[in-house]
């Protein structure tokens, strides 16, 4: 496993060490993540670009939608939505 070593300066900057860029594939002006897990230790990864995004949610056979056509579908679920809880509502 790959291990480097890096000074944290006045400023509370890193320079990441150049063999751990190539490792994460980041280049200058990228973001990269810090976590912390529940035992401290610190998990440094590549940022999750936009465009690595892309066709998460692509089904085969699936059409692409538009935006007006998913807020349309976000606005009837919102409303059934609206409907059930003003029917619990008046019941009481």
């Amino acid at each position: 496993m790959p291990s480097a070593s890096a000074k944290l300066t006045s400023k509370g900057q890193v320079t990441v060490p150049k063999a751990i860029r190539t490792i994460l594939k980041v280049k200058t002006g990228e973001r990269i993540d810090f976590v912390v897990d529940g035992e401290g230790k610190v998990l440094v990864q590549a940022a999750t670009k936009l465009r690595d995004l892309m066709g998460m949610f692509k089904r085969p056979g699936q059409e692409p939608v538009s935006v007006e056509e998913m807020n349309d579908a976000i606005g009837q679920r919102c409303a059934k939505d609206d409907e059930r809880i003003m029917k619990r509502f008046r019941r009481r």
